[in-house]
């Protein structure tokens, strides 16, 4: 918030190795704890609850007020360091519904640390997320945490999201924030965020406001 972000997500980044798609329910407890500690900064709140239980995210959102969630897989499939990781949009539409209609579901396209099942171009599974599997917003990364999109994909995304918001999901930095924003909305920015880019150090607000000074 000091360092002027919009939002803030509040992911369980340290839980490697993830469970594949169920968390223990003392992880939904921790993120949910977390949750409400981060709304005093005043910031609209998301939650991503890795590897890919949405179904937990909306739940943490319904009762913490959080106004978006991250999907890392919202629909098809993906081999990952957990085995085969499938979407689950239908179940996740209708629990959304009942739970937290308002609430915004970001889904990646083809996303890091894992390969699809089926490649696909990015612009059609673009498509298919927000056309047929109700993404709000999409989320391009590259192939791993703290590596940048290739303009090519932010720019296949971008043709297939009709309409709707692309952020960068990795490796933006004060360097390269303002290339990457031309193609896109925003961004997810966490290594670099921390004292020297290291995930083990504190959030450096400075480091934050250089990212924030390059896209205004």
């Amino acid at each position: 918030a000091e360092g002027g972000c919009d939002a803030v997500i509040i992911e369980n980044f340290h839980d490697a190795p993830f469970f594949k798609e169920n968390v223990p329910a003392e992880t939904a407890a921790g993120i949910t704890a977390c949750a409400l500690a981060a709304r005093e900064a005043g910031l609209p709140i998301g939650i991503n609850v890795l590897r890919n239980d949405v179904r937990s995210a909306l739940g943490i959102a319904a009762v913490t007020g959080a106004v978006f969630v991250r999907a890392n897989v919202l629909a098809g499939a993906v081999v990952a360091d957990q085995g085969l990781i499938e979407g689950h949009a239908a179940e996740w539409a209708r629990v959304r519904a009942a739970l937290c209609p308002d609430v915004e579901i970001l889904a990646d396209v083809a996303v890091k640390h894992a390969a699809p099942l089926a490649p696909r171009p990015p612009a059609a599974e673009a498509r298919d997320l927000v056309l047929r599997a109700g993404a709000d917003g999409l989320i391009v990364t590259g192939p791993a945490t703290g590596s940048p999109p290739t303009s090519a994909d932010l720019e296949a995304v971008r043709e297939g999201a009709a309409g709707h918001p692309v952020f960068v999901g990795s490796g933006t930095t004060a360097e390269n924030a303002k290339l990457l924003a031309a193609a896109a909305d925003g961004a997810i920015v966490g290594s670099w965020f921390h004292r020297d880019g290291a995930l083990d150090a504190p959030l450096d607000p400075d480091r934050v406001r250089r990212i924030r000074d390059a896209l205004d």
